[in-house]
């Protein structure tokens, strides 16, 4: 009876420090991180203008920035670590990255594997032209060709707002929509941040700038499960970025816009 009783003791104290210790390694990203000074942090060097490698062929872009900008304000040196969308998650949660920052949006079915912070850049569909083109609300859009990939959601978004008379021409992908506006057959085009993006650093030259938003998907960063300390401190200094300004200046580098409000 005694020997059945010790050894339930032994058992239920044997659970109960696995438990600890599980818990403690589950809570362990941010004190390695200040220990170590130094972070992991997974970014993408392949979808400008969020991030891409440059003519010196160091990343760059709006994400880098960002990664660079916390592993700062945590005291830690950054290792950049390059991923695709097929395995920004994967890193994550097999720790080759503390942290994700890399357009990754929040939905439910990623919320069930990782955790997430408060959105730090915007994510968006808009309308772009030349600075020279006066365009500054929709009814601006009126007797004005403008391109746009059929079926996307730019073309979805920019067919509820446009007014009747503007000239919207459908093209088959991307690339024809974009090559439709470099060439002149079109004053104004309808795409994405990261198309936009490309296409004003391959072209200069047309001096194409943002000019009405379509919609708005906001980016997060993303954390591993049960990281609490690790989400809650890049949380406080996304927030003071945004007190600051340093939000905004960021997106308006890159993506020819400020931030403005983005949801906690």
């Amino acid at each position: 009876m005694k020997l059945n009783k010790r050894a339930f003791i032994a058992s239920t104290l044997a659970v109960a420090t696995l438990a600890a210790a599980g818990t403690a390694q589950a809570q362990s990203a941010l004190d390695n991180v200040m220990k170590a000074k130094a972070i992991k942090i997974a970014i993408p060097t392949d979808f400008p203008p969020y991030g891409f490698v440059g003519t010196d062929l160091q990343p760059q872009g709006l994400d880098v920035d960002m990664a660079r900008y916390i592993a700062a304000k945590l005291g830690a040196k950054v290792e950049l670590v390059p991923v695709t969308s097929a395995n920004r998650i994967p890193y994550l949660q097999t720790q080759k990255a503390d942290l994700v920052i890399s357009t990754l949006g929040k939905n439910p079915e990623r919320e069930k594997v990782i955790d997430f912070t408060i959105a730090y850049s915007p994510f968006f569909q808009a309308v772009f032209a030349a600075k020279s083109l006066p365009v500054t609300a929709f009814a601006d859009l009126a007797g004005k060709s403008v391109g746009v990939t059929r079926g996307a959601i730019e073309d979805q978004e920019l067919s509820k707002v446009a007014p009747a008379t503007a000239d919207i021409k459908r093209f088959e992908d991307n690339n024809a929509t974009v090559s439709a506006f470099v060439s002149g057959q079109v004053q104004a085009i309808a795409t994405g941040a990261s198309v936009a993006g490309n296409m004003m650093a391959r072209n200069p030259q047309l001096n194409t700038e943002y000019k009405l938003l379509l919609k708005d998907s906001p980016n997060f960063i993303g954390v591993a499960k049960g990281e609490d300390a690790l989400r809650t401190k890049v949380n406080e200094i996304i927030l003071a970025a945004k007190k600051s300004g340093d939000i905004d200046a960021m997106a308006k580098k890159w993506l020819g816009r400020p931030a403005g409000t983005l949801p906690e």
